[in-house]
């Protein structure tokens, strides 16, 4: 099985990749008080279906570059305009 992750797309400037923002609510363990821990992540996006504001799940994947390990699964929801 393969991780996925829910995220958002934040820059689509380079070719045949995407940039996802995820975010996750965290628990700090000594202040028990909730954060937001935000991770990028470099996406393998082969047809080039995803524009900036997308949400979309991506999957882990083999290296592709010095970045990017993770690839497009599909767009859930397209940004408006």
């Amino acid at each position: 099985m393969r991780k996925r992750v829910i995220g958002k797309v934040i820059s689509d400037k380079m070719q045949k990749t995407r940039v996802v923002l995820s975010e996750t609510l965290k628990k700090h363990p000594l202040y028990k008080k909730y954060y937001r821990h935000r991770t990028k992540y470099y996406v393998h996006d082969e047809r080039e279906e995803s524009r900036e504001g997308d949400l979309v799940l991506i999957e882990e994947t083999r290296p592709l570059s010095k970045l990017k390990r993770w690839r497009l699964a599909k767009v859930i929801k397209k940004a408006e305009k």
